[in-house]
This record gives structure tokens, sequence and C-alpha cells, in this order.
């Protein structure tokens, strides 16, 4: 006698990578790298607010995303990570323009352009990006962030609360930067899980974009 045929279990439903924006400036998905910049260019997020957090800049990030980063501190200090502060948050235009000089200044343009976004290509811009660093402050934007408790618990656990470890160190020939341990982006839970769970690991591979590594002109 032939058994019955178990039921079978209903797919999941796929992923929807149209249910937002990636162009416009204000949605949590927006891509912003080298070959994309802010359109508007000078945008400005309606919804910035100053969180109450430990910091070496002004903690100024959307609504959202400062929301986000409260409860991704106070889980990493619970689970035994240590504590966290911002070293950066919300830069503006004019601001990002004084911060590219610098590294101009500094370095000569053509490594200037892997250390940091020309003005109108920076995530920080948007509001939605955090660079990290530890209490007590040590590491600070330097690689080895990435080897402190701090840093190896936010690449383990960031996704949980919609952050992305937005600069890997093997993707710099796709984003265009450095690996940077310490800057994360906010993308919400959902698109951070869904990164998470396939294994992508750069916004441009995901969304099939074109790899970024240089500026257009």
């Amino acid at each position: 006698m032939t058994s019955p045929a178990e039921p079978s279990t209903p797919a999941a439903p796929a992923f929807d990578k149209s249910a937002m924006s990636i162009d416009d400036p204000a949605s949590l998905w927006v891509v912003s790298d080298k070959l994309r910049p802010l359109s508007p260019i000078d945008y400005v997020p309606s919804d910035l607010v100053t969180i109450d957090v430990a910091s070496q800049n002004p903690p100024v990030f959307r609504r959202e995303a400062g929301d986000a980063l409260l409860a991704l501190f106070a889980a990493g200090e619970a689970e035994g990570a240590g504590q966290f502060q911002v070293q950066s948050a919300y830069r503006s235009y004019a601001t990002q323009v004084s911060v590219y000089q610098g590294w101009v200044d500094r370095l000569g343009q053509a490594q200037a352009d892997i250390q940091s976004a020309r003005p109108g290509h920076s995530e920080h811009q948007t509001g939605l990006v955090a660079d990290i660093s530890p209490i007590p402050l040590s590491c600070a934007l330097q690689a080895c962030f990435g080897d402190t408790a701090q840093g190896q618990w936010l690449a383990a656990n960031a996704w949980r609360y919609g952050w992305l470890l937005r600069y890997p160190a093997d993707k710099t020939a796709v984003t265009g930067f450095t690996y940077e341990p310490w800057h994360f982006r906010y993308v919400g839970v959902p698109l951070a899980t869904e990164l998470h769970t396939t294994g992508v690991t750069t916004l441009e591979e995901f969304f099939g974009l074109p790899a970024a590594p240089t500026y257009a002109g």
C-alpha cells in the first residue's frame, strides 16, 4: 500500500530587493559609492537626532539608526564585549569637503581616495553610518580595531541590529575602500539579516551593481 505523500512545506517568499530604493538618499538601502554620488549631492537627512552615547565627535544620526545603535551597544556590553563609543557619525557635505581635503593634503589624492570618500559620495552624509571605537580608546580608525573584543563582537553580531560592516578586508576591489572594521552602515534588520543569511558582504554585490574601485572622473 502506498503511503500518502507528505504535505509539502511552502517555500519562503524570496527577499524583495526592490522593497526600498537604492537611489533615494532618504532610503535605508541607498547605495553610495565612488560611482554613485548622492542625489542631490548636498543631501541633508530630515530626521537627524543626537543620541545619548559616549563619542569623540557629535553622535548625530537619523532617528532609526540612532535607536538601533543604542540597542547594538547595549547588547555588546551585556554580552561581554566591553564598552563602545562613536568615533564619527553624520557629516554634512561641507564637513566632508574639509575632511577629504585634509586627507589629500596629508597623503595626496590617490591615497586619499582609498581612505576617505569625496564630498557627495560619503555614506556619513546619509546619517546612517557609525565609526565605532572601544572604551577605553584604542585602535581608533585603524585595522587593529577588528582584533579588539568590541570589533570582533560587532563583526559577528551587528547584523542582528540592522548594521553592516560596510568595507570588508577582501572587498576593496568592489567597494573602493580599504578594510574599515570600525565603519558600520545601518540598513535595517531585514536587509542585514538577508545579507548575513546569504553570506553576501557588500551592497554592490547584493544589488547587482558595478564594482566601484575608482571614481568615474
